[in-house]
């Protein structure tokens, strides 16, 4: 299957180089200060310029301010911001605007009622990727482990392409793309043998599966 995968959090040269050789088609860099997998600006741009060329880095963030982003995108060479916070509709445009990068807005889902706002954000942003919402007092918006009801997704048609996150791993990728019917996924925690600690193997297991 013509299965697009993004790999997040990667904080390790090898890694990144193991997410590359196995077929990723996006890198994630997080930059948010509670994450494990939070990346200094120059240590982030050292993995970035490692990349090959054809695969999408997409940058990370959690309700950042024009003054991060405006040092993010000049040290960091990005080809796409993530907004993974409680941005506006108008923050999304303006983000992209600002910046002349493709952005991904990250939505949150729990229940049917939560997915209005795809739609609704699915006008003004790049991609949408649909994630499990976070468990009340979380300290982090995304990237803990947890899944949602795939078949709230089922034949399910927005504004822009979307992305399939939440609690996805080798074991269980196949089923949420069988379910869901995405184009394309994002794991973060789910090939990871520790909290940040990305396994190559798991890497390279996950991508397969999604796409057979």
């Amino acid at each position: 299957m013509d299965i697009r995968v993004k790999i997040c959090g990667l904080t390790q040269p090898e890694h990144v180089a193991a997410a590359a050789a196995a077929g990723a088609n996006y890198l994630g860099f997080v930059f948010f200060a509670r994450s494990p997998r939070n990346l200094a600006l120059a240590r982030a741009r050292d993995l970035a310029l490692t990349v090959p060329a054809g695969i999408a880095k997409v940058g990370l963030v959690v309700d950042a301010d024009d003054a991060f982003l405006d040092a993010l995108t000049a040290e960091v060479p990005l080809d796409m911001l993530q907004l993974h916070g409680r941005e506006t509709v108008a923050r999304v445009a303006e983000v992209r605007a600002r910046y002349g990068l493709p952005v991904m807005k990250a939505i949150g889902i729990a229940a049917e009622a939560d997915l209005a706002a795809v739609a609704e954000y699915g006008r003004v942003a790049d991609q949408i990727l649909v994630d499990a919402k976070a468990p009340a007092g979380a300290d982090l918006p995304g990237g803990n482990g947890r899944a949602f009801d795939w078949t709230l997704l089922s034949r399910r048609r927005w504004p822009c392409p979307w992305m399939l996150a939440g609690g996805l791993t080798p074991a269980n990728v196949a089923e949420a793309i069988y379910l869901t019917g995405a184009k394309q996924v994002d794991v973060s925690s789910g090939v990871e043998v520790a909290p940040g600690q990305k396994d190559a193997g798991l890497i390279a297991d996950f991508i397969t599966r999604a796409r057979t």
